[in-house]
Parts: C-alpha cells; structure tokens; sequence
C-alpha cells in the first residue's frame, strides 16, 4: 500500500523568517508558524484555545520569496512534508529535529507593503505559479506570453480593458467568514 506524507497548514508567522544560502548557492529560508485550534471546554462551557509552533523550512526559489515577502505576524497557507533529522549537539550527543518541508506557500491577509497588482500567492517550490494566482506569479507568467496577447483572466489591476470594467481594477473587499463548522474566528 501506498503510503502519504502531506502536511497543509494555515498560520501566522512569530518572527521574521530567517534566510541563509548553502555553498551551492541555493537558499534556505525557516520559519516558525503558529496554528491556532479553538474548542469548547466541556466542562465550563468556554472556548479556549491551544496554540501549536511549526518549523517551516523552504528551498530554491520558494525560499527567496519567502524570506522577502513574509514577515512577523503574515498569515500564510503552506503545504509540504514532515522530516525529521538527526543531528549532533556540541557534547556529541544524537538530536532529532522534526520539520515541515514546504512545496507551495499561498500569502494570505491581503495587500501588504504596498505591492502592487495582488499578493505575490499560489507559488510553488520552483517559484511558478500554480492553480492559486497573484500579483508577481501573475507578472511572471505574462512576460513569458507572446507580445499582443492578453491573459484570459486573473488578478490584479492592469492597463487593458477587461470586459467593460476598467475602472474597477481596485481589491474586491469581501467579508471574512465569520465562524468554521460553528466555531468562532478571533478577531
């Protein structure tokens, strides 16, 4: 039987990522990532919460953007694998390290930084865009159409008249949900 190591998290981050660059030149960046799980206490009938600290660790291109789009307190969506390493301490001593390997990372929360044209969202570990679409990702793929085509769809404001709603290339706002299978969201 097959087997399946996948890892989905959404979370915020609780520091600034750290990025660092192996000999062979490719990036690394680590994260630490806060999930957050809301329950009701049977007992007195309140909601509490439990929060859970994740390593997040991203190569290549993944890493890069990573490390200059993410900041402390960015809510982000990742998908990945669990790895555990075993590495040696000072003394000499056997450590073990568990962490999440991540292959696609998807910006959440809305315009941050002033970027232009849409998060920088749905990248993969190659930094292509996947089914998840934004402002960079977005940017990249159409520098690589032919001259004179438009795109099909998207995000992001632009220049060409879309369907007869060119003055509409503002952020769509739209109400965050309020609550998951009844649980209330912390605002």
């Amino acid at each position: 039987m097959a087997s399946v190591n996948k890892v989905i998290l959404v979370g915020n981050l609780g520091a600034d990522p750290e990025t660092r660059y192996l000999p062979s030149g490719d990036a690394v960046t680590n994260i630490r990532l806060a999930t957050t799980d809301r329950y009701k206490d049977k007992q007195s009938g309140e909601f509490k919460e439990a929060t859970e600290w994740h390593r997040i660790a991203f190569f290549g291109k993944l890493a890069e953007i990573a490390g200059q789009y993410l900041k402390k307190g960015s809510s982000v969506y990742i998908e990945g694998r669990i790895r555990t390493r075993k590495w040696q301490d000072q003394s000499g001593q056997d450590k073990y390290s568990t962490e999440i390997v991540a292959d696609q990372m998807q910006m959440l929360g809305g315009r941050q930084g002033g970027q232009s044209g849409g998060d920088d969202n749905g990248l993969d570990e190659g930094g292509n865009a996947g089914q998840r679409t934004g402002g960079a990702a977005q940017g990249h793929r159409q520098s690589q159409r032919h001259a004179g085509q438009q795109p099909a769809g998207g995000y992001g404001g632009g220049g060409a008249q879309r369907d007869g709603f060119d003055q509409f290339d503002d952020d769509i706002p739209f109400a965050a949900p309020l609550a998951l299978d009844g649980i209330p969201f912390r605002r």
